[in-house]
């Protein structure tokens, strides 16, 4: 017989408060990777407002990543409801399974 001791696990630090967090994002590097984000198109509509060909790489780029996010979406429902097959499938399985295995049993006890 083994006796384990029980492990005595530390308590969790609490969680930091507003004023932490805020110090802790404002104190990053406006580099860091964590908080940059794609540029946004310019909303001015007037004729000196960038190039026409510019905005619509900027609203192609928008609509390129509208699709793969809808195609991101579809696949994983597919892929959710391909798992619930798997899973009805794997069930039937088991229990063809074990009705496999019972008459397997009852035909040896017949034969011995």
């Amino acid at each position: 017989m083994s006796s384990k001791a029980k492990r005595v696990l530390p308590t969790r630090p609490e969680p930091p408060s507003v004023e932490q967090i805020l110090a802790d994002v404002q104190s990053t590097h406006p580099d860091d990777p964590v908080f940059l984000l794609p540029t946004e198109p310019h909303q001015d509509h007037s004729p000196s407002s960038g190039s026409p060909g510019r905005q619509e790489a900027v609203v192609e780029e928008g609509d390129r990543l509208y699709r793969q996010s809808r195609s991101y979406v579809a696949m994983n429902q597919r892929l959710q409801e391909s798992r619930d097959r798997l899973r009805e499938r794997r069930e039937e399985l088991q229990q063809v399974g074990a009705t496999l295995e019972r008459g397997i049993a009852e035909m040896r006890q017949k034969a011995f």
